[in-house]
């Protein structure tokens, strides 16, 4: 048994996986622009995710843009049967690198084949539509049109789930009369707390909730509190963050990304560490003071 198997597991539709997964974003360049740093790398970590047990994969085609989808098709292709792959489409990158809504019927269409296409696969397991009424978070838009799209190349065997990202409840409702919804997919972490209620609501329903920047993102989780719990559980912050998450809901799948194997194997060992319940209350205040 693996580490991550103490996190325990979950459902994405039809298929289980590990509740420790992998974000491939750091894959990429700067800015999740062109090419990484070091190549090589790069498909070492994910070779050594998976080798770890990690079953549960987040990608997307406009990582780089099509960076990250070929390193893991080099690095993992042939794939393991019980790997699952979610990529996500509805943005574009500008030559600035800059991020643009992409939510036409030529572009969700083209955006699937080529997902399929630099991936190597025939059908893609979980495809999210992020929502970019603004790249910044969650804004109310009807999602109607762009997601009969994609219930459209799921009907044609293209795409297995749907999920949606960067979403609002009132769309997660709209979309559920368009197609399953088998996850959502938005930020939420220690101190960014706004989804608290629809991750209980979700939960409830037995759909999966995928925190993107479960340790900050772009700008690292800083706290004090943080700090001073992960010195007396013999942690590092991130660890007792992620444990945090997945002791916070089962319907949590978390999917950390890192470039390096270093911080990887730390990120996994999250799955083991055991938060006692006045650790939790202290934790909680650092959402209360970030709100």
């Amino acid at each position: 048994m693996s580490i991550i198997d103490q996190a325990g597991s979950f459902n994405l539709g039809d298929r289980t996986v590990k509740r420790l997964g992998y974000g491939a974003m750091q894959l990429a360049g700067p800015g999740v622009f062109g090419p990484p740093r070091d190549h090589g790398a790069a498909l070492a970590v994910l070779r050594e995710a998976v080798a770890s047990g990690v079953n549960h994969v987040d990608t997307s085609d406009f990582y780089g843009p099509q960076v990250t989808n070929r390193i893991i098709r080099e690095a993992l292709h042939p794939y393991r049967d019980d790997l699952v792959i979610v990529t996500k489409i509805g943005a574009r990158r500008g030559a600035d690198g800059s991020w643009i809504p992409a939510f036409s019927r030529e572009e969700l269409t083209q955006a699937v084949h080529d997902n399929l296409r630099n991936l190597g696969l025939d059908v893609l397991d979980v495809v999210n539509l992020r929502i970019m009424f603004d790249i910044h978070g969650p804004a109310e838009g009807s999602i109607e049109a762009p997601l009969t799209v994609l219930a459209d190349l799921q009907q044609q065997g293209l795409v297995r789930h749907v999920g949606l990202s960067n979403a609002t409840s009132k769309q997660i409702a709209e979309g559920r009369g368009v197609t399953e919804i088998i996850c959502v997919q938005n930020q939420y972490n220690l101190a960014h707390r706004a989804d608290d209620r629809l991750i209980d609501e979700l939960a409830r329903d037995g759909t999966a909730y995928v925190p993107f920047f479960p340790l900050g993102g772009f700008s690292p989780l800083q706290s004090s509190t943080l700090s001073d719990v992960a010195a007396r559980l013999d942690a590092t912050p991130m660890q007792v963050a992620l444990a945090w998450l997945l002791r916070r809901a089962p319907n949590i799948l978390l999917i950390p990304g890192t470039s390096s194997v270093g911080h990887l194997k730390e990120n996994l060992a999250a799955a083991a560490l055991v938060l006692p319940d006045e650790v939790i209350d202290e934790l909680n205040q650092i959402g209360n003071i970030a709100a």
